[in-house]
Parts: structure tokens; C-alpha cells; sequence
């Protein structure tokens, strides 16, 4: 589809593939691009030769996170927005309220839309890439894919909360209090994704189950995504979404987010990342097992 710059929308074979398109940036999400994600899932799930969507990452990463640059951040969110006009800043708790919300109504398309959504998880899935991810209705991950919520340990919490509804209280715990990573093939283990393949067999798994959704009347797959996306509402996930980024905020207000700005203009982005996250070595949950480390954090064979 023409229009979009961030994203790539093809229609295929009863299935609409979105490809998040920011290679350079591990597909880094910015308002820009989940805002043409939005209008995609939208449209998708109007058009009646799509059954379902396939949502990917181009590169070597399905996403690694917010774009923590900047980049497009003046996006506006109408098409009559006015430079003469003044608009919220980041000058309050409720303008840091109103700006999460905003990024996740765009979000939320994946659980509200009629059709099924499948995730395809290669490389990195972090931050703001598990927020959307975790909104398909089902994720299928290389093996070797790395999935977390590093920005735990300094920046806040997720602003969309499906961790606990996939994988329990004690893993959502012991993975958004570290902010540890866990590899694609344990992620399945604990059920926070529905299956792991090797890496050179995820895009032929994804599409076959397409495939098999394809043979599907749309409104068959409408109604049966539909009655367990109600049971999850009636088990407060929908409000849980709101809740979360509000809880966002709260955490955008402790001592270690205060201090972000001012470690980024000392040590740089990069600077600022590496102080964060060096000291965890390589960042890794174990599910199977000790979790013995080297003097370096990093996780180690007994």
C-alpha cells in the first residue's frame, strides 16, 4: 500500500503481511510508525480477502524497543494539528499520561481487531517490541530470538501489561523486575510465546499456519479470536492495558527515570544503555536449571 514509510503492507494469499521497516534502527518503534501500524491493522481487518495479519520485523530484529532518539516524536496526532496552536509538552504527569495512551490506543488495533494477528519473532523483541507483540493473538519466535523488558531496571514498566495473562505472576515477576532477556525457545516453555522454531524454519511455520487460516471463513476466525479475547476482557485484561500505562507514569517519576536525561547528555545514548545494562552480563534469564554465572554475568554450563 502507498502512504506508508515506516511500514511495509502487502496482501497475499488471504493473509496481510506488516513488516515493520526501520532495519537501521532494529525497527525501533516512533509514533510515526505505529500510527501507520494502526491504520494497517485497520485496514486489513476491513478488507475481506484478508483472514489474517502476519506481523515481522525486516532485518535482524522483530523490534528492539521505543526509539529512544526522538525520531519523529512531533508526529501529530491529527490531520488538522496547527504549528500556530500549542499543544501538550512533557511538562506534566497527565501530558507523560496522555502521550502513553495515545501510543497505546495505536497499539491496541491487534487485540480489537475482527481477524487474527500471528507475531513472527526473530532476533530482538524488547521494550516496546514485546508492548506490541504480546498483543497478537499468537507469537511464534526463532528459537534464538532474545525477548525482554531491559527498561525495567531504569525507565519504568511496560505500558501494555499481557505479561501475566501469558506466562503467570511469578515469571511476569522475575522478568520485569530483572529486566532479563529469555531466549525464544524457554519463552515457549513458560508459554509467553506459543511456539519456537530454529531461525531458518520461522517465516515457512508462520505462513503455513496463514495458510491454514486462509481456509477459513473470516467470520468463523472473527468469532472464535473474539470469545477468548471476552474471557480475557472478563479477566481484566482490557483495563489492565490502561492501568499499565498509567502505572508507567509512576514509574517514570522514580529516581532512575528522573536521572535517564542526564545520563544520556554525559555518556550519550549508547553510554547511558551500556551503564544500565553491562552490569547484567549478558542479560539472560535460565527457565531449565541453576543459573550459574561467570565473573562477567554471564550465564555459564555447570
Amino acid at each position: 500500500m502507498s502512504g506508508f514509510e515506516s511500514i511495509v503492507y502487502e496482501v497475499e494469499g488471504g493473509r496481510a503481511r506488516i513488516t515493520l521497516n526501520r532495519p537501521e534502527k532494529l525497527n525501533a518503534l516512533t509514533v510515526k510508525l505505529m500510527t501507520e501500524l494502526h491504520e494497517a491493522l485497520w485496514e486489513a481487518d476491513n478488507d475481506t480477502s484478508v483472514h489474517c495479519v502476519i506481523l515481522r520485523g525486516a532485518g535482524r530484529a522483530f523490534s528492539a524497543g521505543y526509539d529512544l532518539t526522538g525520531a519523529d516524536s512531533d508526529y501529530p496526532p491529527s490531520r488538522v494539528h496547527s504549528e500556530e496552536k500549542r499543544y501538550r509538552g512533557a511538562t506534566s504527569v497527565d501530558d507523560d499520561a496522555w502521550r502513553l495512551e495515545r501510543s497505546q490506543r495505536l497499539r491496541m488495533a491487534l487485540f480489537d481487531m475482527h481477524k487474527p494477528s500471528i507475531a513472527q519473532i526473530q532476533g530482538y523483541c524488547l521494550a516496546g517490541g514485546t508492548d506490541v507483540a504480546l498483543l497478537c493473538d499468537m507469537l511464534v519466535a526463532a528459537d534464538d530470538a532474545l525477548i525482554g523488558f531491559p527498561p525495567t531496571r531504569d525507565l519504568g514498566s511496560p505500558p501494555n501489561h499481557m505479561w501475566v495473562y501469558h506466562v503467570g505472576p511469578q515469571w511476569a515477576k522475575r522478568l520485569l523486575l530483572s529486566g532479563d532477556m529469555i531466549t525464544g525457545a524457554e519463552a515457549q516453555q513458560i508459554g509467553l510465546v506459543m511456539k519456537a522454531v530454529p531461525r531458518e524454519h520461522l517465516e515457512a511455520e508462520v505462513e503455513q499456519l496463514a495458510d491454514r487460516l486462509a481456509m477459513i471463513d473470516p467470520d468463523l476466525l472473527s468469532a472464535n479470536k473474539r470469545v477468548v479475547n471476552l474471557a480475557l476482557e472478563l479477566m481484566g485484561t482490557r483495563t489492565m492495558q490502561r492501568l499499565a500505562a498509567e502505572n508507567d507514569v509512576k514509574g517514570h517519576n522514580s529516581a532512575a527515570a528522573l536521572g535517564w536525561a542526564e545520563r544520556v547528555r554525559e555518556g550519550g545514548l549508547r553510554g547511558a544503555l551500556q551503564g544500565r545494562d553491562g552490569k547484567f552480563g549478558d542479560g539472560r534469564v535460565r527457565v531449565n536449571g541453576p543459573e550459574a554465572r561467570d565473573a562477567n554475568g554471564r550465564l555459564v554450563d555447570e
